[in-house]
Formats: structure tokens, C-alpha cells, sequence
């Protein structure tokens, strides 16, 4: 079994179902699963062009989500770690609804808990630019959480909302730790050391997250690998080295495939381009881990977070 702490699958659903297709997880369930991944977070995700009124696009994105869902034989969005074991025992994809930056919230904590009524469980706090929670990593100036970001933060806690701190800057990181006693992860993030890109993590962040108790996704976005030349190998070796240095308990999988994405499909990691090399993935990581450990770094970790959360 295979837990994907992060796909951007949402987008593809609205810009097919925008086109007038019906049923497009269903019609692609060989391409995008490939019968190993059982639970994934499938996150909305705010296009820049969508950034002045990302309230309505969220909402769209989501409501075209469930419909999707709704129509398929394969999924079931699940709300509560007991609902994801019982649709895995049933031969379904379980699929926690995730928000890759806060912007369709804007500055309303009334918005964060309707999409928390509509299923939202993980929170990306900022995508890489600013929102109104605070920065992310590719903003010039160094802001951390904002005063709103930090009430988000305490209305996550409060409804059950996993904080993600992929994405987010340096400051930011290190305010949310400050103000949340709950375990966090980085759904999909590498380490910095191997691959010195802003979207990586410090040692100092991937130990903070375990000692949280929290996971780490490894992510197979080939400039987060290796600015030269990212391999699966290359991929393999981030996760050996955050395992090293945080645990095999605080380290997982959070793909961000993006090949089927308008103007990525060129941008994959050689030898993991896309679902159908898992297998290949699987076949390293047994090289160089126990059973035990390969269980827990594939679907274990995460799941015992979302356990602790939800």
C-alpha cells in the first residue's frame, strides 16, 4: 500500500470536467493509481491567474471534486482515519482533501471551517508566494505567519485540520512550530542538503518535524531532487538521508506528480516519471530498508499522523 501525502489531481479534474468530461478519475484510475496507491491527499490548488478570486475557484475546484467522486466506483473522499481503513478494506482509494495555500480562505476563519465541513483535512498554510497567513518561500521579503495566520493556525488545531509546512518560508516554519503543540508535516518536501533548492528543508527543519512527531513527503519534482540531473536514485537517496537524520518514522511519500499538468509534461524525474514506476521505487527502497521500515515509509507514517489528527 502507497500513501501520496500530495497530488495535484483537483486541477486536472476542473480543467477536464471545465472541458465537459464526466468521470475523469474513474476514466484514468490505471494512469494515476496504478493499483499501489490506496490513500492519497488530493490538495486545491489556486492558479496564480485564479489568485483575485480564489474563494470561488477553491469552492468550484472542490464541488467539481466531489462531483467527480460521486460518479466513480473507485474513490470515496474520507474524513476520519477509520473511514480510510474501512475503504481500503474495501478495495477503493481512500482521498483526504487537501488546500495547497490558504488563499481560497482569504482573511476569514468562517471560510476555513466551511471547507472543513466540506472535507478539508490538510492545510498547505502558504503556497510559494504571500497569502494572508503569511509567506512563502519565494517571496523577497522574510515575513513569517501573520496575525491571522497564526488564529489559522489555532482553528486548524481546534477543527482537526493537519498543518503542511511545504511551501512556506524559513520565518514562517519555525512561527508555526512556535504556536501549534500538534504534530505537522511537510507533505511534499526534500532535503536541502542534497538538492540546495528553497522548496527543500534544512536538517534543522526535518529534525524539528520529527521531534514534532510529524512526517516528511519526499517529492519527486525533479528541481527539488537534483538541479542537474534528477534520477530515482537521486530521489532514493533524499529519503535515505532524511531517514538517517530524522527515523524511518518520520519520513513518507508526498509524489507531487505534475506530469499530466499543462506545460510539466517534460518536467519528471528520470526513471520516475510518473504512478507506473512505483514499482521500481519500491524495488530501492527494499534495497535499502527492512520490511518494517519500507511499510512505514510507504504508508505507516502518514497514517499514523492522520490517526493523531483526524
Amino acid at each position: 500500500m502507497i500513501f501520496d501525502a500530495h497530488s495535484d489531481l483537483p486541477t486536472y479534474v476542473f480543467e477536464e470536467r471545465k472541458r465537459g468530461e464526466r468521470s475523469v478519475l474513474d476514466r484514468n484510475f490505471d494512469r494515476f493509481f496504478g493499483g499501489l496507491i490506496t490513500a492519497r491527499v488530493v490538495s486545491i490548488w489556486t492558479p496564480i491567474e485564479k489568485r483575485g478570486h480564489a474563494t470561488t475557484y477553491g469552492l468550484e475546484a472542490l464541488n467539481l471534486l466531489l462531483r467527480d467522486v460521486e460518479e466513480s466506483l473507485n474513490y470515496e473522499i474520507v474524513k476520519k482515519s477509520d473511514e480510510m481503513k474501512e475503504v481500503i478494506k474495501s478495495g477503493r482509494v481512500a482521498l483526504w482533501i487537501g488546500m495547497e495555500g490558504g488563499e481560497p480562505i482569504g482573511e476569514s476563519l468562517d471560510l476555513l471551517e466551511i471547507f472543513y465541513r466540506l472535507g478539508l483535512r490538510v492545510l498547505t498554510l502558504t503556497w510559494s508566494l504571500r497569502n494572508a497567513i503569511g509567506d512563502g518561500v519565494f517571496e523577497r521579503t522574510g515575513g513569517g505567519l501573520t496575525n491571522f495566520g497564526v488564529e489559522v493556525v489555532g482553528k486548524a488545531e481546534e477543527l482537526g485540520i493537519l498543518l503542511d509546512l511545504s511551501h512556506i518560508n524559513e520565518t514562517g516554519f519555525w512561527d508555526a512550530l512556535d504556536v501549534t503543540a500538534f504534530p505537522v508535516i511537510a507533505s511534499h518536501s526534500n532535503a536541502r542538503a542534497l538538492c540546495d533548492s528553497q522548496r527543500n528543508l534544512t536538517e534543522e527543519q526535518i529534525k524539528a518535524i520529527a521531534e514534532r512527531g510529524g512526517v516528511i513527503g519526499a517529492v519527486a519534482i525533479p528541481s527539488f531532487v537534483d538541479k542537474e540531473k534528477p534520477t530515482l536514485e537521486k530521489y532514493v537517496e533524499h529519503i535515505k538521508y532524511m531517514v538517517d537524520l530524522a527515523g524511518y518514522r518520520h519520513v513518507g511519500l508526498g509524489f507531487d506528480f505534475v506530469y499530466y499538468l499543462k506545460g510539466w509534461s517534460e518536467k519528471s524525474v528520470e526513471g520516475f516519471e510518473n504512478e507506473s514506476k512505483i514499482p521500481a521505487l519500491l524495488e530501492r527502497l527494499k534495497e535499502n530498508f527492512s520490511e518494517k521500515e519500507v511499510e512505514a515509509i510507504t504508508f505507516g507514517n502518514f497514517e499514523r499522523v492522520f490517526e493523531r489528527i483526524t
